[in-house]
């Protein structure tokens, strides 16, 4: 008897990074429009697929950012906190990219004075 679901890929390469940004500017933090465009850059940069448009929730007063935008992929995301000056990134890619510039470009974007990114390998035995 066949089977009768889904193929399933056997070389799954997948890698998810975790990204923190400290000392980031508070205003940029709260800023709908500073994120979207770093949502979009890494989507363009990074040659990703999104199946939607991002979701945003914009915390009350004085309160951060908190993004969803689900790929092809699997998903980026990002929480602010602008009372804390930090922001954190999540990206899963079940497919092999080329690693991004985090540094570079959450102190462009967000001028973040130090960034961490831990990587970590998702599905692989």
């Amino acid at each position: 008897m066949g089977s009768t679901g889904p193929t399933v890929n056997a070389s799954l390469d997948g890698r998810e990074a975790l990204v923190d940004a400290y000392g980031c500017d508070a205003v940029a933090l709260r800023s709908l429009p500073v994120l979207e465009a770093l949502f979009e850059r890494a989507v363009r940069e990074l040659d990703l697929h999104p199946v939607g448009e991002a979701r945003w929730h914009v915390f009350p007063d004085q309160g951060g950012i908190t993004g969803l935008l689900l790929l092809a992929e699997s998903h980026l995301a990002c929480h602010t906190y602008p009372e804390r000056e930090l922001a954190t990134f999540n990206l899963y890619c079940c497919r092999p990219r080329e690693d991004w510039p985090w540094q570079e470009r959450l102190s462009e974007s967000l001028r973040a004075k130090r960034v961490v990114v831990r990587c970590l390998s998702r599905g692989a035995p």
